[in-house]
């Protein structure tokens, strides 16, 4: 289970957990969220976003949001992941969560094997969502984010079952793909949209 073991390294001062949510399916944005937890007052239960149900996923949304010292969300278009590719553009949208604390830190952990090129002290840790709890904090606000964007879009788009598959490539969404074609929010720089379709 992940602890305050990295956080604690950077102590004293307001340390942060970064993560994404949605770098592989075919469309929608690529969404980010900083959190900064009161290490006294932390939600119980916090972990990988991937290893929650919705429904634990969705209270400790409300519970972190409501406790955390601050959080913040960053969002990258589909357009600038098709102009800047998806690694950047996730960077791009991590460099927004960050500044969307609308306060220092003095350190920024970020959930993979890099970290954006942005002035913050900052480290990488592979796994970091089921290591540092402010990481897993906030995987669990951009997953939830980015879900709500997706089913709000199944809305306006039906055919793909986006309020399922969130914009990843399932049986069902490739189908439509070849049917209907794409939509403004599928990610025409990834290959299984470019292959299945002519622009």
């Amino acid at each position: 289970m992940p602890d305050f073991a990295h956080e604690s390294l950077h102590h004293p001062g307001l340390v942060a957990g970064v993560d994404e949510a949605g770098r592989g399916p075919l469309a929608g944005p690529v969404v980010a969220a900083a959190v900064i937890l009161h290490v006294e007052n932390c939600p119980q239960g916090l972990d990988d976003s991937k290893k929650l149900s919705a429904t634990r996923r969705a209270a400790l949304e409300v519970e972190i949001k409501d406790r955390a010292v601050c959080w913040g969300l960053g969002v990258a278009s589909v357009e600038e992941i098709d102009r800047l590719n998806i690694l950047w553009a996730t960077m791009l949208a991590m460099t927004r969560a960050v500044a969307a604390l609308g306060r220092d830190c003095a350190h920024v952990l970020v959930d993979g094997n890099r970290c954006p090129d942005w002035p913050h002290a900052s480290s990488a840790i592979v796994g970091g969502d089921a290591k540092s709890l402010s990481i897993a904090a906030a995987s669990i606000l951009a997953k939830e984010a980015r879900d709500r964007m997706m089913v709000e879009a199944a809305v306006r788009h039906p055919h793909y079952g986006w309020a399922s598959n969130k914009g990843y490539g399932s049986a069902q969404h490739l189908a439509a793909l070849r049917t209907h074609g794409p939509t403004p929010l599928h990610r025409r720089s990834f290959a299984p949209v470019a292959q299945l379709v002519l622009f």
